[in-house]
């Protein structure tokens, strides 16, 4: 599905990306992990189209993404959400997934439409309450839900999630594992930037570990975990990141 092939992305002198090589496979979870720094989120900018001048190439169901625009990008079927969430103040819930539902998959579409797009989306985030509400009104993990919601909306088939758990405590985060599981089985994709280690050993298909903008290690997440190159660049030591 995602292909990108020697990703480079420079500011000035620093290479937040070099010769970064990886995949997303047809209704794959690859979980892309790192120390703080190590050029996760770049890698989903550049994808998105959010960022430009990088180097390389990234082909999505065989088509270049150079030079293509975000809403290019997302009109192809990528979608994104942001590690801080960012509903769009003075509008309701409803109103920030009607305009995902509005700026995605090319085809028909009538305000209608969209409106009701939105609440076939917020139902079952359990956000279908909260419709009518200002969205600057939800607590932190329902900013998350609206994060993917306002992204589901626009009917993807490959979702960039940014850390969508950061910050939610052990019940919320083993919610939003259920939730990214139901994304899943409607047949998207989905490529997760996450440091939470119960995340990535309960979804990820396969692991991508980015040390200082370079691929470190790749592979299923067992085996991605135990390697002492991975754990050395988390922690410093020989401890398991898994315990």
């Amino acid at each position: 599905m995602l292909e990108a092939v020697d990703v480079g992305k420079r500011y000035g002198s620093l290479a937040a990306l070099a010769h970064v090589s990886l995949s997303v496979e047809e209704g794959e979870i690859l979980a892309l992990i790192g120390p703080n720094g190590a050029g996760k989120t770049t890698f989903v900018d550049v994808v998105s189209g959010s960022v430009r001048d990088w180097t390389g190439e990234i082909r999505f169901r065989g088509r270049s993404l150079r030079r293509l625009r975000p809403h290019q990008v997302a009109k192809l079927g990528i979608a994104r959400s942001f590690q801080i969430a960012q509903p769009f103040a003075g509008m309701t819930v409803a109103e920030n997934v009607t305009v995902g539902a509005l700026f995605g998959r090319p085809g028909p579409k009538t305000l209608a439409a969209a409106r009701a797009s939105a609440r076939d989306v917020l139902e079952p985030l359990g956000l279908g309450h909260k419709a009518a509400e200002p969205a600057e009104n939800l607590t932190a993990p329902e900013r998350k839900r609206l994060e993917i919601a306002k992204a589901l909306a626009m009917q993807p088939s490959l979702l960039l999630l940014d850390e969508v758990t950061a910050g939610l405590n052990p019940v919320e985060i083993e919610a939003a594992v259920e939730l990214l599981r139901g994304v899943r089985e409607q047949g998207v994709a989905i490529l997760l930037i996450e440091h939470v280690m119960q995340v990535i050993t309960s979804l990820a298909d396969r692991v991508v570990v980015l040390h200082h903008g370079e691929k470190l290690a790749e592979g299923p997440s067992a085996q991605v975990l135990a390697d002492e190159r991975v754990v050395g660049a988390y922690l410093g030591s020989r401890r398991s990141p898994l315990r």
